[in-house]
């Protein structure tokens, strides 16, 4: 059985289609199979999340700190009503023991 040169050239041509995508699912599983580079990646946004979180809390602590400064008789009264109502709360509850 002969083949004529079209015909060849078209084998050659998706035999090296195969090649390729064989190659690509070989280059898929073995990125699959490798769980430390897999880990390693996980570890890397993981960081890169907690970091901008620790970016944004150090920002707004910041902006707290600012109002603080612009208003720090309210802040100062906010802070002495929490430490009454717990103070309040301690006695009573020693109070209450008593009985």
């Amino acid at each position: 059985m002969t083949t004529s040169p079209d015909d060849q050239q078209q084998l050659e041509k998706e035999i090296e289609q195969t090649r390729e995508q064989l190659g690509e699912t070989v280059e898929a599983l073995a990125a699959k199979a490798d769980v430390k580079a897999r880990a390693q990646q996980k570890l890397g946004q993981l960081t890169a999340q907690l970091k901008g979180k620790a970016a944004e809390a150090k920002q707004q602590a910041t902006q707290a700190g600012q109002q603080i400064k612009k208003r720090p008789v309210s802040a100062a009264a906010t802070a002495g009503a929490i430490g009454g109502f717990a103070l309040s709360f301690m006695i009573i509850r020693r109070w209450m023991r008593r009985d």
